[in-house]
């Protein structure tokens, strides 16, 4: 099996957004290896980011190793690549997936704080990585 390391990646992401809090700390659990690095860019005033906060608020964001900054579902795939998970890569490739899976997380990024609790816990657990929402209960 080859073995390749991935690089640190910094995550700046809405921590008064239950659904945002509920999906980072799912992936930090799976972060073994300590390779992300995550950021609450919901304080009044937040300015230590790549973008703009309002930018920040309105989608996730992450900065690579190499300052490569990755916004949406680039920033998902690059979370879900630097703690083991499949990214999604292959499916995403494909011209027209991209732009939907673009469309629906603007759309989920837009309206999440107006998602109800239930859905909530039923969007992290369809997401979850193993393990981490034992017997069916998500924190949210």
């Amino acid at each position: 099996m080859k073995h390749t390391t991935v690089p640190p990646l910094t995550v700046y992401f809405d921590a008064s957004c239950p659904l945002c809090t509920t999906e980072m700390a799912a992936m930090k659990s799976r972060d073994h290896a300590g390779r992300l690095h995550l950021v609450d860019c919901s304080p009044i005033g937040f300015a230590a980011g790549p973008a703009p906060r309002e930018a920040l608020m309105t989608a996730l964001h992450a900065v690579d190793a190499t300052g490569r900054v990755l916004v949406g579902v680039a920033a998902i795939r690059a979370c879900r690549e630097a703690v083991g998970l499949p990214s999604g890569a292959r499916l995403l490739d494909l011209p027209w997936a991209a732009a939907c899976a673009d469309r629906a997380y603007a759309l989920l990024a837009r309206h999440r704080h107006r998602l109800p609790r239930p859905l909530v816990a039923l969007l992290v657990r369809a997401n979850a990585p193993r393990g981490t929402c034992a017997g069916g209960n998500c924190r949210i």
